[in-house]
């Protein structure tokens, strides 16, 4: 089996193939699944804030005074201010105005908050904090293929193999894909065009150096992507009265909306959106982090109304890297952190309420005296949602290192 790189799975702001981060021969078999009537299948959607959000201005910690005796300029004011504070959850933590519109999921017990979760290692570099996340392994840099392709695995995918088609991370990838990467849709005739265009566009992109076709990748990309063809997805239309953010991130998520909708047996989905690295002019109520919530709450909740029924097989789990610290900078901003939040969304979901061990914000309770403290491993979130959610049951190989003790698990999932 190919392993599958970080930027092959996750880098993409649009969609690795066709917004699913699943293999041709995957989608394939799905595809002529769902064409034989089978039943619906579930779906993991899993929504990466690139670049490190302050969670604690996302779901805010309104109770703890050591919050706002850290942050004077950009700490958000609690429930009873005049001046419009954040949307109290449970009397202690509190959501960022901005992400109103995914406030009647939690008072309807399908949005769920992990909160001082994430990965153990102390890395505050990107691209390492990144890449231990899409592998699963923190602190093992060897590793090649994400988490996500080894749920595909061991959810009946023994073969994942492919090549990328963005021109951007052809050479990343090379002789390691997992999956054809395409920005959207529209592109190479999926959602249009004619059956020569999309060959041509297939040779190009899997044509090697020596100018011979990798026949069976590009065949079984092709082939997927004709049967998806024939969905007729260009005539899709959202639900009444939905409406996508414009941009990248509302894109990815209306495509994957419009692939779910259609029945085909797309198990994961992956959407990427990035600026959340806010060193500088951070914001409270307004400002560089409410414009990035803003963007995510109405994508999540287009999503969310557009599937409608469907978000009864379908459960959505947004991820960063890593947190900030809890204490602002001279710039208006926070620095690199360690523990975060996460949010769960879905019908399977034991929602309204806010989980994990909170650690406090007490200097003495801070991890290395500066950030929030980890009370979950990310791995025990993730390894919960694959295994109720999904099905998978060799957790040992989907993060390997890692025990899945489930007395560990947030009881995220109903049972």
């Amino acid at each position: 089996m190919h392993a599958l790189t970080r930027r092959a799975f996750f880098r993409n702001s649009g969609l690795a193939l066709l917004a699913l981060g699943v293999p041709p021969e995957f989608i394939t078999r799905s595809l002529l699944a769902g064409t034989r009537g089978t039943e619906r299948k579930k779906t993991l959607v899993c929504i990466f804030q690139r670049g490190a959000v302050d969670g604690l201005n996302m779901v805010v910690p309104f109770g703890e005074a050591a919050y706002y005796a850290q942050r004077r300029s950009i700490a958000l004011p609690t429930p009873s201010s005049s001046d419009g504070g954040v949307i109290d959850l449970d009397g202690f933590f509190g959501l960022h105005p901005s992400l109103g519109p995914l406030h009647g999921l939690y008072t309807r017990n399908e949005l769920a908050i992990v909160h001082a979760v994430g990965s153990p290692h102390p890395t505050r570099s990107h691209f390492d904090a990144q890449d231990f996340l899409e592998t699963g392994t923190p602190g093992v840099k060897s590793t090649r293929d994400g988490w996500l392709n080894r749920v595909l695995v061991d959810t009946g995918c023994p073969d994942c193999s492919g090549r990328t088609l963005d021109d951007a991370d052809a050479h990343a990838v090379d002789h390691a894909a997992g999956q054809v990467a395409i920005e959207d849709l529209d592109r190479f005739g999926v959602a249009g065009g004619t059956d020569a265009s999309l060959e041509d566009a297939f040779a190009r992109a899997y044509r090697t150096e020596g100018g011979d076709l990798v026949s069976s990748a590009a065949g079984d990309a092709f082939e997927a992507i004709r049967l998806l063809r024939g969905l007729d997805l260009a005539r899709y239309r959202v639900a009444a009265g939905v409406e996508y953010p414009a941009g990248n991130f509302g894109r990815s998520l209306r495509q994957i909306a419009q692939l779910i909708k259609a029945d085909v047996g797309v198990e994961i989905a992956f959407a990427d959106l990035g600026g959340w690295d806010t060193h500088q002019g951070q914001g409270g109520l307004r400002g560089q982090l409410a414009n990035r919530l803003t963007e995510l709450a109405r994508g999540i909740r287009a999503l969310y109304d557009d599937l409608g029924d469907h978000m009864d097989d379908v459960v959505l789990v947004t991820m960063s890297e890593f947190g900030r610290t809890v204490a602002e900078n001279g710039s208006g901003g926070t620095d690199h952190g360690h523990a975060n939040c996460m949010m769960v969304l879905g019908g399977a979901v034991r929602g309204g309420q806010v989980l994990g061990d909170w650690p406090g914000l007490e200097r003495e309770q801070l991890y290395q005296g500066r950030d929030l403290a980890l009370t979950t491993d990310f791995r025990d979130v993730f390894a919960e949602l694959v295994s109720r959610h999904l099905g998978a049951d060799q957790l040992d190989r989907v993060f390997p290192g890692h025990i899945a003790d489930p007395g560990r698990w947030r009881s995220i999932l109903k049972s």
